[in-house]
C-alpha cells in the first residue's frame, strides 16, 4: 500500500492577511494619537485621506471575527508609533498601548498570530519637522525608545516583528522616513546617509528584542523586484545583477550577514560618498542579524543598460511579455519562485512571504458579494509557484496576502481594492463600512482548511 504524500506545507506554517494601521485603522486624532507624515501628505483629487480609512479602531472585533472564520493563523499590522508617543517622544499614551493590547488579545483568542510592524511609512509629523526624520541619529534613538516600549508591553503576545516596511525603499525615497534633502547636500550622499541611520535603527531593535523577549522571532523585510535582463546582451545582464545587488541583496546582505557588502561600500568610496559610521556601528550590525527573511512581492520588471540615469537603480523598465493590472503592475508568479530560490540559496534562512496580492477595481453585485475570479486565479498561481519552490528545498514559513479586508491604498485609492472583504466605502464617501464577503473569502477559506493542498 502506497504511502499518502505528505504536504510539503508544514503544519505551523503561517496563513493570513496584511495590512498597516495608517490604511485601515482611522480614527487618526482619537485615543491621544498624534499626527503623523501621512496626516500631512496631500491627497491626489479624487482619492481619500486616511482619517477613517476602514475604522478597524471602531470594528477590530468585528473584523477579527471575520479573520477567524476565514482561517487565518496570522494578520500582520502595523503600530501606529503616533499612538504610543504622540510627538515621537516624551512619555508613552496609555491609551495607545491599550489599544493595541486589545486588538492583540482578541487576535489570540481567536487563533490568530499577531506579526507585527513597527515602521510602515509613518512617522510622527513633529519628529520629521523637528529633526528631518531619520536624517537625524536622534531619530534612530528615539525610534529604539519606542521599539523597547512595545516590545516590554507586548512580550508573550507578538512573537513575530519585522522592523522597517520595505526598507530598501529607502535609497530612491528617503521622504517616507521623513527625511528631506537639504539643497547643500548631494542627495544621493544623503539617501545613503538616512538609508544607514535606518540600519542602525534596525539592528538597535533587533539587540532589543533579544534582551526583552529573547523567544520572539524579528525580521528585515523589503519589497522584491524580481528582475530580467532586457535582452540577453551582456550589458544588460550586468545592468541586472547591478540593479538587484543594489535594491534587494544590499538590504538582505546586512540584515543575514551583518556588515555592508563590498560592492556597496566600494562603490561609495569611488563617488566620494563616506558613510557616517558613528563609534560600534559596524559591531552592532555584525551582532544583530535577523531570525528570518521578509518580503513583498507583487510584480517583476526588466533592466536595460542605462549610460545616463539620474535613479540610483537604473534601467527599470516594464516587461512586454506579461499581462499588467490597471496600475500598470506586471503579473509574474513565476518571479515569486525565482524570488525565493534565489534568496534562500543565497542565505539559507526562512523565508516569510508578508505581502502578495492584487488590487481590482471592485463593487458589490445584486448578490451582496463580489465575483473576483481574476484576484482567485492571482492568489492561486502565486501560491502554486511558492508550493513548487517549497518542493526545491526553499524553507517559507508563512504566506500574508494583502490586504484582507479592503483598506485605502498608500496613495489614498479606494477603489484599488485588495481584500477578499469587501468594505463598502469608496474614495469620497463613507457609506455604511459595512464588509460583505467576496467570493476569494470562500476560496482562500478552503486554501487555508487545507493547508494549500486545494487551490
Amino acid at each position: 500500500m502506497s504511502q499518502q504524500r505528505k504536504s510539503i506545507i508544514p503544519d505551523d506554517f503561517l496563513w493570513g492577511g496584511a495590512v498597516t494601521s495608517f490604511q485601515t485603522e482611522g480614527a487618526w486624532n482619537e485615543g491621544g494619537k498624534g499626527l503623523s507624515i501621512v496626516d500631512a501628505r496631500p491627497i491626489p483629487k479624487g482619492h481619500s485621506d486616511w482619517k477613517v480609512a476602514v475604522d478597524f479602531y471602531h470594528r477590530y472585533k468585528e473584523d477579527i471575527a471575520l479573520f477567524k472564520e476565514l482561517g487565518f493563523t496570522a494578520y500582520r499590522t502595523s503600530i501606529a508609533w503616533t499612538r504610543i508617543f504622540p510627538d515621537g517622544e516624551g512619555e508613552p499614551n496609555e491609551a495607545g498601548l491599550a489599544f493595541y493590547d486589545a486588538v492583540f488579545d482578541e487576535l489570540r483568542a481567536n487563533g490568530i498570530e499577531p506579526v507585527i510592524t513597527l515602521y510602515h511609512f509613518d512617522l510622527p509629523l513633529a519628529l520629521a519637522k523637528k529633526y528631518n526624520g531619520f536624517a537625524s541619529r536622534k531619530v534612530v534613538d528615539l525610534f529604539e525608545r519606542y521599539a523597547r516600549t512595545v516590545f516590554e508591553r507586548y512580550r508573550g503576545k507578538v512573537n513575530y516583528w519585522l522592523t522597517f516596511n520595505e526598507q530598501n525603499l529607502v535609497l530612491e525615497q528617503p521622504h517616507l522616513w521623513g527625511a528631506i534633502c537639504p539643497e547643500d547636500e548631494d542627495p544621493e550622499a544623503f539617501a545613503y546617509r538616512v538609508c544607514h541611520n535606518v540600519f542602525i535603527a534596525h539592528a538597535k531593535a533587533v539587540k532589543a528584542l533579544r534582551e526583552i523577549a529573547p523567544e520572539a522571532k524579528i525580521g528585515g523585510m523589503v519589497t522584491y523586484l524580481t528582475t530580467y535582463p532586457a535582452t540577453c546582451r551582456p550589458e544588460d545582464a550586468l545592468a541586472n545583477v547591478q540593479a538587484k545587488e543594489l535594491f534587494i541583496d544590499f538590504f538582505f546582505d546586512v540584515f543575514a550577514r551583518g556588515a555592508y557588502p563590498r560592492y556597496v561600500t566600494n562603490q561609495l568610496e569611488k563617488k566620494g560618498i563616506c558613510l557616517p559610521l558613528e563609534a560600534g556601528d559596524e559591531e552592532l550590525l555584525r551582532s544583530q542579524t535577523v531570525d528570518f527573511l521578509s518580503f513583498s512581492y507583487y510584480q517583476s520588471q526588466i533592466v536595460r543598460h542605462q549610460e545616463q540615469d539620474e535613479r540610483i537603480i537604473k534601467g527599470l523598465e516594464p516587461n512586454p511579455y506579461l499581462p499588467k493590472t490597471k496600475w500598470g503592475w506586471a503579473i509574474d508568479p513565476i518571479g515569486l519562485r525565482i524570488a525565493l530560490k534565489d534568496v534562500y540559496a543565497r542565505y539559507e534562512m526562512p523565508i516569510f512571504i508578508t505581502e502578495n496580492g492584487i488590487g481590482l477595481e471592485e463593487e458589490l453585485n445584486e448578490n451582496g458579494t463580489v465575483d473576483d475570479d481574476e484576484r482567485i486565479d492571482y492568489l492561486r498561481r502565486h501560491i502554486e509557484q511558492m508550493k513548487m519552490a517549497m518542493e526545491e528545498g526553499v524553507e517559507v514559513i508563512g504566506y500574508l496576502m494583502w490586504g484582507a479586508t479592503d483598506l485605502l491604498s498608500s496613495q489614498g485609492e479606494m477603489r484599488k481594492r485588495y481584500g477578499v472583504i469587501f468594505v463598502n466605502r469608496d474614495d469620497e464617501n463613507l457609506r455604511d463600512l459595512k464588509r460583505y464577503k467576496k467570493k476569494s473569502f470562500y476560496w482562500f477559506q478552503r486554501v487555508i482548511r487545507t493547508n494549500g493542498e486545494e487551490l
